[in-house]
């Protein structure tokens, strides 16, 4: 079993774009922290995945750099049960955002519950 300081180095080195994943975890929330699933559960309780995105010309850099059609946003938001009247780019870029940055912690599922089995 890891000890609460290896857990924090660790999660401290974790490298996602949008998300520093340390800054979410108290220092007695480490001991409860055992595998994958229990670090995804506590940065969603935390909504640590939620990023926004302000300012129109940020939102439409990040549109443009990430999905430049829109497709992909726009279903995003439309499964998440906006209609189109409610959208704008800050809105479609920070759920984008946060679309990818929890597809990015998901790609890291082996090498984290490496970490703990080993």
């Amino acid at each position: 079993m890891k000890t609460n300081k290896q857990k924090k180095e660790y999660f401290k080195a974790l490298e996602l774009e949008e998300l520093d994943v340390i800054d979410y975890i108290e220092d007695n929330e480490l001991e409860d922290i055992n595998s994958f699933d229990d670090l995804q559960e506590l940065l969603e309780n935390k909504n640590a995945f939620v990023i926004e995105i302000i300012y129109y010309n940020t939102a439409m850099e990040y549109l443009k750099d990430n999905d430049t059609s829109l497709q992909y946003s726009l279903e995003l938001a439309e499964s998440f049960g906006y209609e189109l009247k409610n959208l704008n780019s800050e809105k479609l870029a920070s759920i984008l955002a946060a679309e990818i940055t929890r597809n990015d912690f998901q790609e890291l599922e082996n090498e984290i519950d490496n970490f703990f089995e080993n």
